[in-house]
C-alpha cells in the first residue's frame, strides 16, 4: 500500500479557486450567460420557427454547394425527412441550436488560438500540452465547474462542449498554416505583402482544407457531448437518450439515438464536402 504520509490532495485548493470565481466574480459569469443563452435562444427560435421543409431545402441547398452531387444532396433531404417521421424534428432542432452555438464559439476562439500557436513555438509547447490535457481529460468533468458557475441548463452544457470540442480546430488551424509551402510565403513576402495580407490572403487560403477538417472534428465531438450535456439540463436527443436510460425503454433511446447519428451524418458529409471542394478547386494549384 502506498503510504498514507505521501499523498498529496488538489481537492482542495481547487474547490476553494472555483468557490472564490464564484463569490468574487459570479456577476462576470452571470453576463456571460445572458450573452450565451439569448444567443442559442435566438438560434433555437430560428430553427423551430422555420416549416420543416424549409429546413431540409435549406441542408440541401448546402450539400449540393459543398459537393454538387445530387446523389448526396438527395440523401440530406431523405435523412432529415426520416427524424421529423420518427417525431423527433423538434428534439433535433433544439440539439442543433446547441451544437451550432457551441461550434460557432469554438470557430472564434480555435481559429485565432490555432493561429497564434502557428506562429510562436513558445506558444505552440505551452499549448499543446494543454489540448493533449483537454481531449484526455473525461467529459463528465468538464460538467462539473461549469455546473458550478453557471447552474443548470443550456450555457453550462454549451461551455463543457466548447473545452471539450475545440482542441481539434485549433490543433488542425495550427498544422494547416505550418504545411503551407514557405516558397509560397517568401514569393508573398518578395512582393511587398505585409504579415497580415499574407496570413489572409495566403496562408489562410491555402489552409482551409485543413481547418476545414478541424471543424469537421470539432462538430462531431460536439455531438458526442449531447448526451452528457442532458445530464445537467440540455433539453434535445441527449434528453431523449437520458430518459431512455433512466426509464430503460430501449425504443426511446435507440429512436433518440439514430437521430443524433442523421445529425452526425449529414453535417459530416456537408463539412467533409466543402474542404474537398476546396482542395480540388483548380485555383489551389
Amino acid at each position: 500500500m502506498f503510504p498514507d504520509s505521501l499523498n498529496l490532495s488538489i481537492r482542495g485548493p481547487v474547490n476553494d479557486f472555483i468557490q472564490a470565481l464564484v463569490s468574487g466574480y459570479g456577476w462576470v459569469f452571470k453576463a456571460i450567460s445572458a450573452v450565451i443563452l439569448k444567443a442559442v435562444l435566438f438560434i433555437e427560435w430560428i430553427l423551430r420557427g422555420l416549416p420543416w421543409w424549409v429546413v431540409i431545402l435549406i441542408f440541401m441547398a448546402l450539400a449540393w454547394q459543398s459537393s454538387k452531387r445530387w446523389t448526396l444532396t438527395v440523401a440530406v433531404g431523405v435523412l432529415l425527412f426520416f427524424v421529423g417521421v420518427l417525431g423527433l424534428w423538434d428534439l433535433t432542432m433544439q440539439t442543433l441550436a446547441l451544437m451550432l452555438m457551441a461550434t460557432i464559439v469554438s470557430v472564434v476562439i480555435g481559429v485565432p488560438m490555432g493561429i497564434f500557436v502557428a506562429k510562436s513555438r513558445t506558444v505552440r509547447s505551452i499549448t499543446l500540452p494543454v489540448l493533449d490535457v483537454m481531449q484526455t481529460m473525461p467529459s463528465f468533468v468538464y460538467l462539473i465547474p461549469a455546473l458550478m458557475l453557471f447552474g443548470l441548463g443550456k450555457v453550462p452544457a454549451i461551455l463543457a462542449t466548447i473545452i471539450y470540442a475545440v482542441p481539434p480546430l485549433i490543433r488542425l488551424t495550427d498544422l494547416g498554416i505550418r504545411q503551407v509551402d514557405h516558397e509560397v510565403v517568401e514569393a508573398a513576402t518578395a512582393f511587398g505583402g505585409s504579415p497580415n495580407q499574407i496570413l489572409f490572403g495566403v496562408e489562410l487560403p491555402l489552409a482551409t482544407p485543413t481547418i476545414m477538417a478541424g471543424l469537421n472534428q470539432t462538430i462531431m465531438m460536439a455531438l458526442s457531448m449531447v448526451v452528457v450535456a442532458s445530464m445537467i439540463g440540455a433539453r434535445g436527443l441527449g434528453e431523449q437518450v437520458l430518459n431512455g436510460i433512466q426509464t430503460l425503454d430501449v425504443g426511446k433511446g435507440l429512436e433518440a439515438g439514430i437521430g443524433i447519428v442523421i445529425l452526425a451524418i449529414v453535417l459530416d458529409r456537408i463539412t467533409q464536402g466543402f474542404g474537398k471542394s476546396r482542395t480540388e478547386d483548380p485555383r489551389n494549384g
